[in-house]
């Protein structure tokens, strides 16, 4: 095992351009470069992405509740609809029931002032005076 002298000695006798990887680490330090392109803080990056789908997702859950609850509510008030229909047409099925009989039409004929073939009319008035 190499002491701490030989490694010293070692790192003296190097080719003054050789850098290791401990002396590249401290050259890295921020604000160290400045001419240098800034790094991208992958971090904040992704933090950045994440907000996004984030802020997505929630628009799309949002959207489709929307739309849920206006078909809902859609849906509800065509069920008041055809409940009214239902009752509007039972009413006119009694109307129409009533109107095709036979007796219905003679009173309206009479109300018209028609007769049936062969009657004679009689006028039923106050009496002359006297």
């Amino acid at each position: 095992m190499p002491t701490a002298s030989a490694a010293a000695a070692a790192r003296s006798k190097r080719a003054p351009g050789a850098h290791t990887a401990a002396s590249r680490r401290a050259e890295r330090k921020p604000g160290g470069n400045a001419g240098a392109a800034p790094r991208v803080r992958w971090d904040r990056l992704g933090r950045a992405a994440m907000l996004c789908v984030s802020g997505a997702l929630v628009y799309l859950y949002l959207s489709a509740g929307v739309h849920m609850f206006s078909t809902w509510r859609q849906a509800k008030h065509d069920s008041a609809v055809v409940a009214t229909m239902r009752h509007e047409h039972t009413l006119l099925l009694r109307q129409h029931a009533t109107l095709s009989k036979q007796a219905t039409l003679e009173d309206e004929a009479r109300r018209l002032g028609m007769m049936k073939k062969g009657e004679q009319p009689y006028l039923v008035g106050p009496l002359p005076n006297d």
